[in-house]
């Protein structure tokens, strides 16, 4: 019996992440998710990984070749980026004899997702657009920025104050110890963040991934960056901030030692 490998495939922001966490809150094996585009920007997976615990595994591109000897009890999900050539991925999809699931909005028709996808899941969204003229990547691992910045910097980032965003994701750690994600769809009202299921960091920067993604089109790429950089924290501000919280939780210094 193959293992079972599920291509994941769609234009941005029409649910691909959420369709595979959907997949996985009912599967009784142990997940992998590999995501080959995004090695230096794995928001999706971090996503994942801390909503399941775990039950899931995250690999890379240089863990590729375990897609390969995946035993039984396990199952895997590769999710592509809309950003991807169809044609080029198909050599590397046809090495895992995987299924293809296209998850396209509901009432659209003839996109190259069509095509490629056996099956093709429609889904309740508006029409997204398939070629989006920009990505902005920014890594932020060892970040921490205060919620009324980061709240300041979303609205103007989905209002329009650094180009026309189509889509906007990202993992932001916070002054509280708490990591939140930022999830942005334009055709969408919901713009606010939630919690990720991750303990408190509460001693000096956080050493786990955290970032920003963003797709539209003429950003600017160099104020969002700007912009970021003015609002994360300084050393000073940081510790300051963390000694607060813990004089206010009442941890001692020697637990954090």
């Amino acid at each position: 019996m193959d293992p079972m490998i599920t291509a994941v495939g769609g234009s941005s922001g029409v649910g691909k992440t959420t369709w595979i966490r959907e997949q996985i809150a009912q599967v009784q094996k142990r997940v992998l998710y590999f995501c080959p585009s995004a090695d230096t920007m794995p928001i999706d997976g971090t996503w994942i990984a801390d909503e399941f615990g775990d039950l899931v595994e995250i690999i890379t591109l240089e863990e590729e070749s375990r897609l390969r000897t995946m035993g039984p009890d396990t199952v895997a999900y590769i999710e592509l980026g809309f950003h991807l050539d169809l044609q080029a991925t198909a050599p590397v999809l046809d090495r895992y004899q995987c299924d293809r699931v296209a998850i396209v909005p509901e009432g659209s028709s003839g996109s190259p997702w069509h095509e490629w996808g056996n099956p093709v899941i429609a889904v309740p969204r508006p029409e997204l657009t398939t070629a989006p003229s920009e990505i902005f990547r920014g890594v932020l691992t060892g970040e921490i920025l205060d919620p009324a910045s980061l709240e300041i910097f979303w609205y103007e980032l989905t209002e329009g104050a650094y180009g026309t965003v189509t889509r906007a994701k990202g993992i932001f750690e916070l002054v509280d110890g708490q990591s939140i994600l930022g999830d942005f769809t334009r055709d969408e009202v919901k713009k606010d963040f939630q919690p990720l299921n991750r303990s408190p960091w509460l001693e000096g920067r956080p050493d786990r991934f955290s970032g920003l993604e963003v797709v539209g089109e003429t950003l600017d790429k160099s104020a969002i960056s700007l912009t970021l950089q003015e609002f994360c924290l300084g050393d000073n501000a940081i510790a300051y901030y963390q000694q607060q919280l813990k004089e206010n939780l009442e941890i001692p210094e020697v637990a954090l030692s």
